[in-house]
């Protein structure tokens, strides 16, 4: 797959994880300076890793969340709970997920990535 061929998977699958509204905002913001950026996640996160047959959607979502909790980048953690329940996980695994990462991450990071958990899925109407 050459590199438009990937930046093309890679929007597709970021639209249908993400979805449209968040990639048209994280495009519109695209500026000479962030453009290479944009084109390298669209390619490689988007167009190779999310698309490697290794993991269904549902797992990478999972992995994903668990990811963004232990890090305490919490506006990614956000966006990916958002992306989880696109990609068919419960409310239930989502709260198995940030609950058994706090055995692994920690109590504070769990406390708030249920904080943040709990208003998206509000925002949802999911909770």
């Amino acid at each position: 797959m050459d590199d438009a061929e990937r930046r093309e998977e890679g929007m597709k699958v970021r639209r249908e994880v993400l979805g449209d509204a968040h990639v048209d905002r994280a495009v519109s913001r695209t500026t000479d300076f962030t453009a290479d950026f944009q084109d390298f996640i669209t390619r490689y996160a988007w167009g190779e890793v999310w698309t490697r047959p290794g993991l269904d959607r549902r797992t990478r979502s999972a992995v994903t969340l668990a990811a963004t909790l232990a890090l305490g980048k919490i506006e990614e953690f956000e966006m990916h709970v958002r992306a989880a329940r696109r990609n068919g996980l419960t409310v239930d695994e989502i709260k198995e997920v940030i609950l058994h990462s706090a055995v692994y991450c920690g109590v504070p990071a769990a406390n708030a990535a249920f904080a943040s958990a709990q208003k998206v899925l509000a925002e949802e109407d999911s909770v």
